[in-house]
């Protein structure tokens, strides 16, 4: 009898808890999933980046087009032309005037420019970094590799690295004149935490503003020259802008030309894919995402150019907030809606012609950089 008790009380009494029992595990799983919600990113707070600039110098095209790709984000957009460093227009001066940010993944630019005049790799030079990733300098560029540029920090070594930050105008002021620009930052010694590798891929350790970038960007799209920024503020500036050379780039022959490589990479198939409205217009640029600690904000970077025809433009755009709504593909975004106002407006038109030299007379001023790089390395 015994051995047909129990099914006789599974039948008559604990099977009704089955349901029961498959209920409460069902509102478990539930909870369980309800729990891996992610929550979205509070969005950043609208502002009027306009509030208080003089536009009295600006080219008032550029600055139409500037402030509509910005609209009411946190940030500042500066525009430049690189054949003479005339500040075409700046969005948000209060902000793109102060004494820096970190420049996150910008810095990468740097660190290029650094390896490939030290001959620590060349463009096709592969760095295998784990069991399947393997990149050279150009795809590093594009999909901004981490590992990658701290690699070639650690090579380089501290010394050499702000050697070229320096030469590339980091840490002092980038215009001439320019009321109210402060100047941004090098450490003098390497970040306790990270050292130069993190130094060389997220910038960690050095300060850099709107304009500081711009310049360099300069420098990259017309050949080697790096120029005084100038802001004119009134038609009298504007008519008398006399172009101002501050140094020529002591780097390696194919340096920028190989760099670039991996800024067109970044636009066409990388991190800044946002800006990339028009596959038939040559565009070059640079992402940057990280945290500024310092500043207490999320940081969303991006440095292009455009550098062919009849306008030479550089277009800087830095995204600021307390959130993390902001990144440098999201910046890239912005440059992109610039680019195309402008393109809509045949802005452009003369794109794949030759490119416009400026007809101003160039007058050449010494800015000495910075000592002689430590041994190691030479240029070619």
């Amino acid at each position: 009898m015994k051995r047909f008790i129990l099914p006789a009380l599974l039948l008559s009494g604990l099977l009704p808890i089955v349901p029961l029992v498959r209920a409460q595990a069902s509102k478990t799983s539930a909870s369980k999933k309800k729990k891996t919600v992610r929550k979205k990113a509070p969005a950043t707070p609208k502002v009027d980046p306009t509030v208080g600039d003089n536009i009295d110098g600006d080219d008032l095209t550029i600055r139409r087009a500037a402030v509509d790709a910005l609209g009411s984000q946190a940030g500042s957009v500066v525009v430049v032309d690189p054949s003479n460093g005339r500040v075409l227009s700046m969005v948000n001066q209060t902000l793109g005037l102060k004494s820096g940010f970190i420049p996150c993944s910008t810095i990468k630019l740097v660190t290029a420019l650094a390896a490939l005049s030290e001959h620590v790799v060349d463009r096709d030079t592969f760095i295998h970094l784990g069991r399947y990733m393997t990149y050279n300098l150009t795809t590093a560029l594009a999909r901004s590799n981490n590992q990658y540029f701290a690699e070639l920090g650690k090579r380089l070594g501290f010394e050499r690295v702000v050697h070229y930050a320096q030469m590339l105008g980091l840490g002092e002021t980038a215009g001439l004149d320019i009321e109210g620009e402060q100047p941004g930052s090098i450490v003098a010694e390497a970040p306790k935490f990270g050292g130069v590798g993190l130094m060389c891929s997220f910038g960690e350790g050095f300060q850099m503003t709107p304009l500081e970038l711009a310049a360099l960007l300069s420098a990259v799209a017309n050949g080697g020259t790096l120029y005084y920024l100038q802001y004119p503020h009134n038609q009298a500036d504007v008519d008398s802008f006399i172009p101002k050379v501050k140094r020529t780039l002591e780097i390696a022959p194919n340096g920028i030309s190989d760099v670039r490589m991996g800024m067109r990479g970044a636009v066409d198939y990388g991190t800044a894919r946002r800006a990339n409205y028009d596959p038939n217009e040559s565009i070059f640029g640079k992402t940057g995402t990280c945290t500024d600690f310092k500043s207490g904000s999320h940081m969303g970077w991006f440095g292009s150019f455009v550098d062919e025809g009849v306008h030479r433009l550089v277009v800087v755009v830095m995204l600021t907030s307390p959130y993390k709504s902001v990144s440098g593909p999201l910046a890239s975004g912005v440059a992109g809606a610039f680019y195309r106002n402008l393109s809509q407006q045949n802005y452009f038109a003369g794109l794949g012609t030759t490119p416009r030299k400026s007809e101003l007379p160039e007058i050449i001023t010494t800015s000495p950089c910075c000592a002689a790089p430590p041994p190691g390395g030479s240029h070619r």
